[in-house]
């Protein structure tokens, strides 16, 4: 199978038909063997209704239905491991992202050797208030601190090598950090691509200003994990370490000034130098702590898939 096209949505029936059309006419003009997997991300409204109706008329069409509304990374997490094509297209479907640019897309995987091929919305019909500016700064904000240099991290419209799909994990909040994963997991020969931006035809944007608070403390998060996330001891316990050796030597100090330096002095306990070896020594103690707690919890980690599918429609062994 040539491309698997992974499209999570929450309550979008006014799109999913003409969405459809779109993409098959696209497929059937470049001759591609395809699968289009909706994930219904606990929609309330006729979705799951049209996505049934498509997947009997169409074979190619796949549905996985979740419990309820688990957020777009677990969506994309459950098509990433149903996907079947050697080229897996993620695109979202509110008719924002054109299907007319997945044969580029393919070609730049498949014929360049792209491990990921990420869209730049470089005209984007947003409000440049309420989107486009925070959007800007966030990105700024993830090229520096990722180290991955590409211009629109939050593009719904990707393309990966089957293989990166199935190595990374896209849980909580990261699926705006797939690129990062993908380079932290080894995939490195990443890039991007131009891409047309459409106006939305249909319904209202599911993604407030909150969205990107919560990405940034998703960069905080990424940042940590692609650095100490495989030895969380380095970090705590480097300042641990530094923590405790800042405590003794205080202590040490102390201890010879009372005994030799000046015995008649103010007691310890009433001195300051005091307060500060024993906080101290008691941060680097919880630093320790932290660290061999992040080991263990590591090495414990079990399949991290939180979430329930109540229905799935066309997937075969």
């Amino acid at each position: 199978m040539n491309i698997s096209i992974v499209i999570p949505l929450l309550n979008e029936e006014e799109s999913l038909n003409e969405l459809y059309r779109w993409i098959a006419s696209v497929m059937q003009s470049n001759g591609f063997l395809y699968e289009l997997i909706f994930i219904d991300d606990g929609s309330t409204d006729n979705s799951w209704k049209i996505i049934e109706k498509l997947s009997d008329e169409n074979k190619e069409v796949k549905g996985i239905r979740f419990q309820k509304n688990y957020g777009k990374s677990q969506a994309l997490h459950a098509g990433f491991a149903m996907a079947k094509g050697n080229v897996i297209i993620t695109m979202d479907a509110d008719l924002q992202d054109n299907p007319e640019e997945i044969p580029d897309l393919y070609k730049m995987i498949t014929e360049e050797g792209f491990d990921l091929v990420s869209g730049w919305k470089k005209k984007r019909y947003d409000s440049k208030i309420s989107k486009n500016l925070p959007s800007k700064l966030f990105n700024y904000a993830a090229r520096k601190t990722s180290g991955v240099k590409l211009h629109d991290f939050n593009c719904g419209l990707k393309a990966y090598k089957n293989d990166v799909v199935k190595s990374i994990e896209v849980t909580g909040e990261m699926h705006r950090y797939i690129p990062v994963l993908a380079k932290n997991a080894g995939f490195s020969n990443i890039s991007e691509k131009t891409v047309l931006h459409q106006a939305r035809k249909y319904g209202t944007t599911k993604f407030g200003a909150e969205r990107f608070i919560r990405g940034f403390l998703d960069l905080i998060t990424i940042w940590f994990l692609s650095r100490f996330g495989k030895r969380p001891m380095h970090l705590f316990g480097a300042w641990g370490a530094i923590m405790l050796i800042i405590g003794f030597l205080l202590t040490l100090y102390l201890g010879i000034d009372k005994l030799f330096l000046n015995p008649s002095g103010r007691l310890i306990t009433e001195r300051p130098q005091f307060f500060i070896a024993l906080t101290a020594m008691m941060l680097g103690t919880q630093l320790f702590l932290a660290g061999f707690l992040g080991e263990l919890i590591l090495r414990s980690k079990k399949d991290s898939r939180n979430y329930i599918i109540k229905e799935q429609l066309n997937f075969r062994d």
